[in-house]
């Protein structure tokens, strides 16, 4: 395992080799190495340079530097983890939907693209190296999310069951805005430590510690490095975790520590309001899926749904016989290729997408999801309130939300814990 290690650390060396004989330069360093790829200094420092922007432009107090160092490190790696299951799995972005992701976060800072690319230079930040950090991001939100609705089941009983006890709630709802710090328990830990730290964590924040700095500082958490912030949420959307440990809690309130097979936590209720529920739009359509395979390519895929489209226009076939012939999702082939009225954030993004804006009786282009190559047909969308299946919508929505937020913790650190993982210290021998 050194020979390796040093290997990795030769091949940065050898890329500056030609600079040997011109003016010293700070060669970048390898800082962690984990499982076949490495994470350098420069990594680091322009992550800690990123946070501490977002940090100036929010007024957020931020912990010391080595603390800060050790949490960014510490994300990276989950992210660097996350990267190459992206990779292991095929996940691409390409594009185009990398552009959709800039200009919304352009939108959603009142910028245009050309603003926002002069206030990453003024942060001192590389467009094309935000480009491509946005692209990981992505890449790896959706490796995330298709492997973790693996681990996922959710039974008819479950649902039926949630959405009894929905019927019989008040159209009111409270929401509930929620700060979150772990601390997590390795195996050899000593749990009585672990949660004497979290007291400590606890009567800080009652002595009016700023919790956001707290969670920067101490949280092991998946939103560590958003200050332990989830946002709004209603109960039925936590993880159960959370939901069992608020009754009638009010805002301002510290709840804590408690514990979890990963570790301790500690809640703050930030804020909390009531919400009204409203009518959702429910979309039935069908589809076709084909996977490419070591014979048929991407392209062949396309071609061939693309001679799948040109079949159906011309009244050669209906899109159901084609369905039944070519997809290879046996669930909804049998159907005619139909999944039947379904609210569209139960698909990933990018069938959502088509979905939600295509008119009802088009066909779409042949479109790239983790599951394969589709085609897709939105045949009705209709508005429906507090009818039988928007309640057994919305309870499977509410059990997946709050299993799949609970499996993500836990399949990341199964994650971690299963990969190789080194920290190259500065002082470290080599020999």
């Amino acid at each position: 395992m050194k020979f390796w290690k040093q290997s990795l650390l030769a091949l940065v060396a050898i890329g500056q080799m030609n600079l040997a004989n011109a003016q010293p330069v700070e060669l970048d360093q390898i800082k962690v190495i984990v499982n076949s790829g490495v994470i350098l200094e420069s990594d680091i420092d322009t992550s800690i340079k990123s946070l501490k922007a977002n940090a100036n432009k929010s007024g957020q107090a931020l912990p010391s530097q080595d603390v800060l160092r050790q949490q960014v490190t510490e994300k990276l790696i989950i992210d660097t983890l996350q990267q190459q299951e992206a990779e292991r799995i095929g996940v691409r972005i390409d594009d185009n939907r990398l552009n959709q992701a800039i200009e919304e976060i352009a939108r959603n800072n009142n910028q245009s693209i050309e603003q926002l690319t002069a206030s990453l230079a003024a942060e001192g930040l590389n467009y094309a190296e935000f480009r491509e950090q946005i692209r990981k991001e992505i890449s790896a939100s959706e490796a995330r999310n298709a492997l973790v609705r693996r681990r996922i089941n959710i039974l008819p009983a479950e649902v039926d069951n949630l959405a009894s006890i929905l019927a019989q709630e008040s159209n009111a709802t409270v929401q509930y805005k929620i700060g979150h710090i772990q601390l997590r328990l390795n195996d050899g830990d000593d749990a009585e430590t672990i949660k004497a730290q979290a007291q400590e964590i606890v009567d800080k924040l009652n002595a009016g510690s700023d919790f956001s700095t707290m969670a920067y500082t101490y949280s092991k958490g998946p939103k560590a490095l958003q200050g332990g912030d989830w946002g709004w949420m209603r109960k039925e959307e936590m993880p159960t975790i959370f939901a069992d440990q608020i009754t009638m809690q009010n805002k301002g309130s510290v709840i804590g520590p408690f514990r979890s097979g990963v570790g301790f936590h500690i809640l703050k209720i930030e804020d909390v309001k009531g919400l009204e529920t409203v009518a959702v739009t429910e979309i039935n359509a069908r589809h076709i899926l084909i996977r490419p395979t070591v014979i048929l390519s991407d392209e062949g895929v396309q071609r061939e749904l693309n001679d799948i489209i040109a079949r159906i226009n011309a009244g050669e076939a209906t899109f159901g016989e084609m369905a039944k012939q070519h997809s290879e999702d046996p669930g909804s082939a049998a159907q005619n290729g139909e999944l039947g009225y379904q609210t569209s954030d139960i698909y990933v993004p990018e069938f959502k997408h088509q979905v939600d804006t295509l008119p009802i009786g088009q066909i779409s282009e042949p479109f790239k999801t983790v599951h394969g190559w589709h085609i897709v047909e939105v045949l009705d969308r209709r508005q429906v309130d507090r009818t039988d299946s928007a309640l057994k919508n919305k309870a499977y929505r509410i059990l997946f939300n709050r299993k799949f937020n609970e499996e993500v913790s836990a399949w990341l650190q199964e994650l971690r814990a299963s990969a190789y993982i080194e920290i190259i210290k500065d002082d470290e021998d080599d020999s």
